[in-house]
């Protein structure tokens, strides 16, 4: 989740919300890649999640890290909450997952090294601990009861008050881990496209990256977990924002939903101010019962947008949200997969067509069949496996059209990065498929296989 915002004074008019948003536009030469991906630490003697404190921890990786590495500190209070260097963060989850917030870079090719270096000094650092980090979309064994809360005052406001308003936030944020990009737009009609690909095609995304079979150690039905946990978090703050689907849709839309989603916090003077529940239109009146008489600034604004979390979420740029955690070839599929969906007008294009003619029944069925079945999921006279099959050859040419090379212009594109993902269209078979084979097969039933077979 997000660290506080910054950069933005007091806002004066409610027209400065889009402004904000707006801001973002770029003109494609400066369209940018921000991938993002979280993982579980845990104790390799034991299999226990990682503590926050003490000699084996997620402090002292994150201490390591630095102190090996280059990496700045960054604290609340006097807990070290995260790292920071050269455009990129390191971050910590509710429940200690470690996240990689990458810089904005030009291509895939630059985003994947940048996760390798990254997993290279985590494992560097880890293993002289006895510390591991597991990719997968939702924890397999642990309860709740075992997790650990790390010290982000955040994170002690939303542990209570989830419970409220649904009934699985608090696996969410305990024990969820997930690979997402942030992609650039280049106007409001840009944005009002891609958002709507995003959104409809995320469902191909979830089925393609499923790899949370297991919870609380068996299987649960599902191929994503982790996307079954969204649909009961939070109805005000998550789902398919049908509203983007609508005539007239543009920023100052997606500023009057972002108003009426509950506010959690306002962060000041290095500490969270509890305002659960309460209206960011009275803080704009200033009328926060929490701060009587005080108006927001646009960092408020910034940091309540990171409070909403649907399938792809617009800030100054969006972010694609609807992918399982996994192994590192699915770390670098995963913005390829977009990238080449909408980096591209003619790929952008040939993507929207396959999903215009969706109503909003299809929309959401998609969304439960891919979290339930997989590739093999069939709803609304749609075959999950045929549409991710075409889904998979926009992108390609969408990448092929960027012609990024790599490797010193040894290879042409970007196009590699997608085998993962033709592997398994080419099967049927996604990464929760295999591992459920495991576990009936030569796992014989034992879930703590699934450690070493899937760790980093």
């Amino acid at each position: 989740m997000s660290i506080p915002q910054t950069g933005g004074g007091p806002i004066e008019h409610v027209s400065q919300l889009a402004e904000y948003l707006a801001a973002g536009c770029k003109p494609k030469a400066d369209w940018r890649i921000g991938t993002e991906h979280e993982k579980f630490g845990y104790l390799t003697d034991t299999l226990a999640p990682l503590p926050y404190d003490g000699p084996r921890s997620v402090r002292a990786v994150l201490d390591g890290i630095a102190d090996r590495y280059g990496w700045t500190r960054v604290f609340e209070g006097d807990a070290v909450i995260g790292l920071t260097k050269d455009g990129a963060n390191v971050s910590l989850e509710p429940g200690g997952q470690l996240e990689l917030s990458g810089a904005p870079l030009e291509t895939i090719h630059q985003t994947c090294d940048e996760v390798n270096e990254h997993l290279r000094e985590v494992r560097s650092v880890a293993e002289a601990l006895g510390v591991g980090f597991l990719g997968m979309g939702a924890a397999p064994v642990w309860t709740h009861d075992q997790m650990p809360m790390m010290p982000k005052g955040r994170y002690r406001l939303m542990t209570d008050y989830m419970p409220r308003v649904g009934t699985h936030g608090l696996q969410m944020m305990y024990r969820t881990c997930t690979v997402q990009v942030n992609l650039d737009f280049g106007s409001e009609a840009d944005m009002v496209q891609k958002l709507r690909v995003a959104l409809a095609l995320q469902p191909v995304a979830t089925a393609l990256f499923a790899s949370s079979p297991f919870f609380e150690g068996r299987p649960n039905g599902h191929r994503s977990w982790r996307s079954r946990i969204w649909r009961d978090l939070d109805p005000s703050r998550t789902g398919t924002l049908p509203f983007v689907f609508e005539d007239g849709f543009g920023f100052e839309a997606y500023v009057d939903y972002a108003l009426d989603v509950p506010m959690y916090f306002v962060y000041r003077d290095g500490g969270y101010v509890d305002a659960r529940g309460q209206s960011f239109r009275d803080f704009l009146a200033g009328r926060l019962p929490a701060l009587p008489g005080e108006v927001p600034t646009l960092s408020d604004f910034a940091d309540h947008l990171t409070t909403i979390f649907p399938e792809a979420r617009l800030k100054k740029f969006i972010e694609m949200r609807g992918a399982d955690g996994g192994p590192w070839r699915r770390l670098c599929a995963l913005p390829a997969l977009w990238v080449g969906l909408i980096y591209d007008a003619g790929a952008q294009d040939a993507a929207w067509e396959l999903a215009r003619g969706w109503d909003l029944e299809t929309r959401q069925a998609l969304r439960v069949a891919a979290s339930v079945d997989g590739l093999a999921a069939e709803t609304h006279g749609v075959r999950m496996r045929d549409l991710a099959r075409e889904v998979l050859a926009i992108a390609e040419a969408g990448l092929k059209a960027r012609a990024r090379p790599g490797a010193g212009g040894m290879i042409p594109d970007e196009t590699h990065f997608l085998s993962a993902l033709r592997d398994e269209v080419e099967t049927g078979q996604t990464l929760a498929d295999e591992m459920l084979a495991h576990y009936h097969g030569d796992w014989g039933g034992d879930l703590n296989r699934v450690y070493g077979a899937y760790s980093y």
